[in-house]
């Protein structure tokens, strides 16, 4: 009976050992690792600890966007009832071509109110209109300007009274 409980003791001491000796194993492996990282250049402790600084070099790269307003669309739906749609829209180029698309406004007001004007009453009251009328006034912003004055359109107010 006293065989028995030695090799019970044998096999408990032995297990203990290799509790302590894996978590010291791994700790020093990744100590190893975070020091040759480090050495090699990878990264620094150092640089954690440091402010880092705001680049404005990355900002100045980017380019100047400019909103130009198209005076407010007021027009009146056909239909059994008397609704009226007031529209405001924003178009966004950039700086060079801010003055082209200021000189076509009166262009743009047409293709826009002759594409509304032609839009059934009862459209309007359907999911998803919105995103169909931007795409559609788009399009005709696309047309009037061209494709490089023309980054993308704007509706700052949709109401249908």
């Amino acid at each position: 009976m006293s065989d028995v409980a030695d090799i019970n003791t044998e096999q408990k001491s032995g297990r203990g050992l290799g509790r302590i000796l894996l978590p010291l194993g791994l700790a020093l492996v990744l100590g190893g690792a975070g020091f040759a990282s480090t050495w090699l250049g990878f990264w620094s402790p150092m640089s954690l600890l440091a402010p880092h600084a705001d680049k404005p070099a990355a900002q100045e790269a980017l380019p100047a966007v400019v909103f130009v307003d198209i005076p407010q669309i007021v027009l009146t739906l056909a239909g059994p009832r008397a609704q009226t749609l007031v529209m405001t829209v924003k178009i966004e180029t950039d700086q060079a071509h801010q003055a082209e698309v200021d000189y076509l406004t009166p262009r743009l007001l047409d293709a826009f109110n002759s594409f509304l004007a032609d839009v059934d009453a009862s459209a309007f009251e359907k999911r998803g209109i919105l995103d169909i009328v931007r795409d559609e006034l788009a399009t005709r912003a696309v047309f009037v300007l061209g494709k490089e004055a023309f980054t993308d359109l704007l509706i700052t107010e949709f109401r249908i009274q």
